[in-house]
C-alpha cells in the first residue's frame, strides 16, 4: 500500500502522520488499558470542556480547514472535537473495541484527529486529495452511500471510494471490528499542529496499541 498526500490538500494547511500496524489482536476491551484511560479521564474537569472546545487552537485549526473547503458549521465537526462533546455529555469516552478505544483516547489527549481503517477492506493505494464529485461515500453507521460534492479533502482508495470524509467521519467498509488484524492509521492535524507534535502523538499511539494489541508498525508518511 502506498499513501499519496496531494499538494492541494497540503496548501490548505492539513498535515499528518500515516502508518500501518500489522499483526494485531483486537478484542472488546482490556482491563489494564481501561485503568490507564479511566485514571486520566478522572482528572479532567468536565466543567472546563466547553471552554476547551471554544479556545483550543488545534480545534479551531480544524474549523478553519473546513471553512477553506466550504464545509463549516455544526454539520462538520472534527473527530477530536466530537470526542470532547461526547465526554461533556457522558463523562466518558465511547467503548467500541480495543483498537478504536486506544486511538480515541490518544485523540482526546492530543486533540488531533485520529482514525484507523481495516486494511483488509482497502482497495489498493490511498490518496489524500480533493474530491471531484464522482467518489461515493458510505458513512460509518449509515444505511447506504451518499454523494459528496467536489472540492472536499478526503481519504480515497484505488476504487475511488472515500474511506474518510475530511476528518469528521470514517467509512463503513473499512470500519475496525474485533476481527481486524491490520490497520491504516491517520493522525491528522492542521496549521496549529507542528509536525513534531503529530509525530510524537503517532509514536504514543503506536506504543500503546502494540503494547495491548501486539503487531508491528510501518510508517507510510511523516
Amino acid at each position: 500500500m502506498n499513501f499519496n498526500f496531494s499538494e492541494e490538500v497540503k496548501a490548505l494547511g492539513a498535515n499528518g502522520v500515516y502508518f500501518v500496524i500489522n499483526g494485531m489482536r483486537n478484542k472488546k476491551n482490556d482491563i489494564e488499558f481501561d485503568k490507564i484511560k479511566d485514571s486520566f479521564l478522572q482528572q479532567v474537569d468536565i466543567n472546563s470542556i466547553n471552554d476547551k472546545i471554544a479556545n483550543s487552537e488545534i480545534l479551531r485549526g480544524f474549523r478553519e480547514l473546513h471553512q477553506a473547503v466550504n464545509c463549516s458549521g455544526k454539520k462538520y465537526v472534527s473527530a477530536s472535537e466530537n470526542l470532547f462533546n461526547y465526554f461533556a455529555s457522558n463523562k466518558n469516552l465511547p467503548n467500541i473495541n480495543l483498537i478504536v478505544d486506544i486511538y480515541n483516547y490518544i485523540s482526546f489527549c492530543s486533540e488531533l484527529a485520529i482514525g484507523a481503517h481495516d486494511t483488509g477492506f482497502i482497495n489498493g493505494d490511498i490518496d489524500f486529495r480533493l474530491t471531484n464529485g464522482t467518489e461515493p461515500f458510505w458513512p460509518l453507521g449509515y444505511p447506504k452511500a451518499i454523494s459528496i460534492k467536489a472540492g472536499e479533502y478526503c481519504y480515497i482508495d484505488a476504487s475511488n471510494e472515500i474511506i474518510c470524509r475530511l476528518e469528521i467521519r470514517q467509512g463503513e467498509k473499512t470500519k475496525v471490528t474485533e476481527n481486524t488484524t491490520s490497520c491504516f492509521y491517520v493522525v491528522q492535524g492542521n496549521r496549529a499542529t507542528p509536525s513534531e507534535y503529530i509525530l510524537k502523538t503517532a509514536k504514543e499511539l503506536i506504543d500503546l496499541t502494540t503494547k495491548f494489541c501486539g503487531g508491528e508498525a510501518e510508517y507510510l508518511s511523516q
